[in-house]
């Protein structure tokens, strides 16, 4: 039996006014009955009731307040849950935990030890089909990237944007990251949550060996990946492009521990694994997981709604136009009523628009899942034509325009988003995303201003502060690299001055013109004898270096 529910159950208060449209029916026909007892005159009475119909008036008194009530419910969008989109399976949470620390950036593993990490865990996800995925990075502080979901493609998204630069704290304790994993997790199951670690082991942290044996008598599977090698190498540091020294100025060598991330597997009931093919890392892994006890996962998080809405506007229609054509002697009570059907056919047009506009943006929706930001930007737009205060299809229309590399449309995009949307969270997101497109773009003043606004709606948006941190750090670098310039510039100028300047010549104007008279014989005594030597000797070839 399918389970009908309501989304803007608010609208159902509404139908509080059917019971006193109920009593002002009845006060209204007691009166007609009084006054026509006042008349007194049974015949004079029969024979101004000749035309009317009264059943009539009762018929019309209903049809209307039942068109009514539909309206009403089709205002707070009857639905069912749609079987065929549910995710319901067998399979456990596996919660990623990914290394984003400098030593990461080695390139003992090409091109990269994170991005060879970030490729392993993309193939990874695709084994997992029946489970639910959560990310958490890591380096000097843990931070959710995103918790647990059944949106396997959102999971490769949030992988993809892993970077060094999305924390500010360097380091590495993967303590933090395992702690960080288990409080995504149910604390009333012993059992199907599992830990994948992918990390360099090169742990600023004494406490992961302690806090992994804790969650192993937790019920908790941990298996660790270890990328790098133990002979160790270099670090390219991202802001200089020179080799990364320590505060003593000595060269940094990163090395792989895997001493730290066996032992870690091993209190967590997991497996080690070195990295050396990914297809193979990737299988290990996924059978350790599969060897784990499943239970039925379901994830409403995508869940979509059959809705009957358009069915009960049409039905409230029916009743109108059938209450319209019912015959009544007084023609003003039909012509009260026309705008009343006037109103129901705009509610079912606006009913079906914005149903339509719905539409427009899931599809918009799927072809951004599928990398087609061409297409989610037209079908975005399409919904944007119907009705453009939506302020959902603006905000998606600027994700998938950054996509395509249009960032100027898309930070234009954000600003209409923020301009439509109403609640301090969503605003707070726009603001957001458009500091990210202005950061990226280097327009670090803008991305500064859009990253406090976004804190002034929602203050508790750790990302928000960690970005204008960063923002702040690199305008502060940007504005001391423009004084030393401007000092050079000084210093230059100021030795420019320094420089002894020629004493002014003393010599007359006619002393002047004897020694120019002078120069002037050298100069045709000299071409003529180059002259004499070019007409003696032979050509040769010129060379040009």
């Amino acid at each position: 039996m399918p389970h009908f529910q309501f989304q803007y159950s608010f609208f159902l208060f509404g139908l509080a006014l059917l019971p006193i449209l109920l009593l002002l029916f009845l006060f209204a026909k007691n009166r007609k009955k009084k006054a026509f007892n006042k008349i007194g005159d049974p015949i004079l009475v029969k024979q101004l009731l000749a035309n009317y119909n009264t059943s009539s008036y009762i018929k019309k008194f209903f049809l209307f307040t039942g068109a009514m009530g539909l309206l009403i419910i089709a205002l707070a969008n009857l639905r069912t849950p749609s079987g065929s989109d549910k995710l319901s399976s067998n399979g456990i949470d596996v919660m990623i935990a990914i290394d984003v620390s400098k030593s990461m950036l080695a390139e003992d593993i090409k091109p990269s030890r994170l991005e060879r990490a970030k490729q392993l865990m993309n193939k990874l996800v695709d084994k997992l089909d029946n489970d639910r995925i959560g990310i958490v990075v890591f380096a000097g502080k843990a931070y959710m990237q995103m918790p647990l979901s059944t949106d396997h493609a959102a999971a490769k998204m949030f992988i993809e944007s892993s970077s060094t630069e999305s924390i500010p704290t360097q380091g590495t304790v993967i303590g933090d990251a395992l702690k960080m994993c288990y409080a995504s997790f149910n604390k009333n199951e012993k059992k199907y949550k599992a830990i994948v670690l992918i990390s360099d082991g090169e742990d600023h942290d004494e406490n992961a060996i302690k806090i992994a044996d804790q969650l192993g008598q937790e019920g908790v599977m941990i298996n660790t990946i270890g990328i790098g090698s133990p002979q160790g190498s270099t670090i390219i540091d991202e802001t200089t492009g020179e080799l990364k020294k320590d505060k003593d100025g000595n060269t940094v060598i990163t090395k792989l521990n895997q001493d730290e991330l066996k032992s870690i597997a091993e209190k967590g009931n997991g497996v080690y694994q070195l990295f050396s093919n990914s297809d193979a890392v990737v299988a290990g892994v996924a059978a350790q997981l599969n060897s784990m006890d499943k239970r039925s996962v379901t994830d409403d998080s995508l869940l979509r709604y059959k809705t009957y809405f358009q069915y009960l506007a049409g039905l409230a229609l029916i009743f109108l136009l059938i209450e319209f054509f019912i015959a009544e002697i007084k023609k003003t009570k039909t012509s009260r009523l026309k705008p009343l059907m006037t109103l129901a056919f705009l509610f079912t047009s606006l009913l079906a628009s914005a149903q339509n506009e719905k539409e427009n943006i899931k599809k918009g929706n799927d072809a951004y899942k599928k990398n087609d930001f061409t297409a989610a930007v037209n079908d975005y737009n399409t919904a944007l034509k119907k009705e453009p205060a939506n302020a959902t299809a603006q905000f998606n229309i600027g994700n998938a325009l950054y996509r395509s590399k249009k960032t100027d449309e898309s930070i234009s995009a954000y600003d209409n988003a923020i301009k439509y949307l109403n609640k301090p969270v969503e605003k707070a997101n726009a603001y957001y995303n458009k500091g990210v497109v202005l950061q990226n773009n280097n327009k670090i003043p803008e991305c500064i201003e859009a990253y406090k606004n976004a804190l002034i709606l929602s203050p508790n948006d750790d990302d928000a502060r960690q970005n204008l941190q960063k923002a702040l750090k690199k305008q502060q670098q940007q504005q001391q690299q423009q004084k030393q310039n401007k000092d050079q510039n000084k210093d230059q100028q100021k030795k420019q001055d320094q420089q002894p300047k020629p004493k002014p010549s003393k010599i007359s104007q006619k002393d002047a013109e004897q020694k120019l008279q002078a120069l002037q014989q050298q100069e045709a005594n000299l071409q003529d004898k180059l002259h004499k030597v070019n007409a003696a000797s032979v050509d040769k070839p010129e060379k040009d270096w």
